[in-house]
């Protein structure tokens, strides 16, 4: 009765608006104070949750992709993606594709991709007679890599809150990412030709080159951050810190077009951010106190194994639970309160962790670009004014690709596991 009541008010807490860890937090000391718990647990829970070397990685990244988001790295982006994929059809939507998969390695944020990338390629992609509709839908979808290639903040998330192997779960967004990406890329070839968009000439080897070398710099981001983690020369904190010091020396010293204003509003944003990630994963530390001791996990691995005792089925369950929740919240919310809780089903189905990690931030990453509250869905809203249900009429058929993307990483591992177990064994 005391478990059901606790989760009751942590829904009720959230439904109602209160901030997610402020809902964690009161939740929390409620069931203390019912089982006669002293509320001094709730402080040492707090301090111990936020008391991580592992968390600074969190401040380090949000630092580092905005160094590189405002030293100017979008236009080379583009160009370089342009080069490499602009002669297929369909070109400039394949080249928005691909500049997200090169963005998300330098910011680790899909609002940040969207934002970014669809105020230069929207705008550009309906002057050369594609829809605005299709133009918009394929620029919130291909957000979708923008936390799962890293550096990815979502992961390290997950990581703090599960113990998984923080440079394990970098390693492993790699190719999920690129399986995402490369099913977008597929649907946009057979609605390209359908609707007889245009593409460009393909490159020469001399245009191939040059525009190598102009987005040499944004592609350095995710060679430092992967590179350095696994050579074992960094962690995954400490390739961090150094991908913000490659950051300030683009735009300083490389670029020069970062001035000392934009570079203070930059860490008085990366400071409220992170404070904001701290004092969430400080309540989740005292959520997943009482989860164990309420032993509400063992009570749902009793209930879903009650279920069924079939991978598939109870994989899928997980599955439909997640996209549920991802509808309703934002990804690094909704893992803050749903790791604890399905971690324990996940193993006690024979799921790794690390994988399990990659479902998470993928499905959950996916409710992004869902009604009722997805962000890049209201960030591509404010660029192109079309409205919000014309705009989720447009992602329909691209929901498609990337369900079909988040199963194949579900029920296919090694899609997850081959890299770092190649490199870090």
């Amino acid at each position: 009765m005391t478990v059901g009541i606790f989760f009751l008010v942590l829904v009720v807490l959230m439904l109602l608006g209160m901030p997610v860890a402020f809902s964690l937090g009161i939740a929390s000391a409620g069931y203390m104070i019912a089982e006669g718990t002293s509320l001094a647990m709730v402080v040492q829970r707090m301090v111990s949750g936020a008391n991580s070397f592992t968390m600074l990685a969190i401040p380090f990244f949000f630092m580092a992709g905005e160094l590189m988001n405002i030293s100017g790295v979008t236009d080379k982006i583009i160009t370089m993606a342009k080069a490499m994929v602009g002669h297929m059809k369909g070109g400039l939507a394949q080249v928005n594709i691909v500049a997200s998969v090169f963005f998300a390695g330098v910011s680790g944020s899909a609002t940040a991709d969207t934002a970014a990338l669809g105020s230069s390629l929207i705008p550009a992609m309906v002057k050369e007679g594609y829809d605005l509709d299709f133009s918009a839908a394929i620029t919130v979808a291909s957000s979708c890599v923008g936390p799962i290639i890293p550096p990815s903040i979502t992961l390290v998330l997950y990581g703090i809150l599960s113990g998984a192997d923080v440079a394990h779960l970098l390693i492993a967004g790699v190719v999920p990412g690129i399986v995402i990406a490369a099913a977008q890329m597929v649907y946009t070839h057979f609605y390209a030709v359908k609707m007889d968009y245009p593409s460009y000439p393909k490159a020469t080897p001399k245009q191939m080159g040059k525009a190598l070398t102009s987005g040499f710099s944004a592609l350095m981001m995710p060679v430092i951050i992967i590179g350095g983690t696994m050579t074992g020369v960094f962690t995954p904190t400490e390739s961090a810190a150094v991908a913000v010091l490659y950051g300030i020396i683009i735009g300083f010293f490389v670029y020069r077009n970062i001035k000392a204003k934009q570079f203070y509003e930059s860490l008085k944003r990366v400071g409220v951010a992170s404070m904001n990630n701290t004092f969430i994963l400080a309540s989740a530390s005292c959520f997943s106190w009482v989860l164990t001791m309420s032993k509400a996990p063992d009570m749902l691995v009793r209930v879903m194994l009650g279920i069924s005792d079939n991978k598939v089925v109870l994989t899928l369950l997980v599955l439909g639970l997640l996209m549920l929740i991802g509808f309703f919240m934002q990804a690094s919310q909704a893992l803050v309160v749903l790791t604890p809780i399905l971690l324990p089903v996940a193993r006690a189905i024979g799921i790794d962790d690390v994988h399990f990690g990659l479902i998470m931030v993928v499905t959950l990453t996916f409710g992004g670009c869902t009604p009722p509250v997805g962000s890049m869905l209201f960030v591509v809203n404010s660029i192109t004014r079309m409205g919000f249900a014309r705009l989720t009429k447009a992602m329909l058929p691209l929901y498609i690709p990337l369900i079909l993307a988040i199963l194949l990483i579900t029920f296919v591992p090694q899609i997850s596991l081959f890299l770092p177990t190649l490199m870090l064994g």
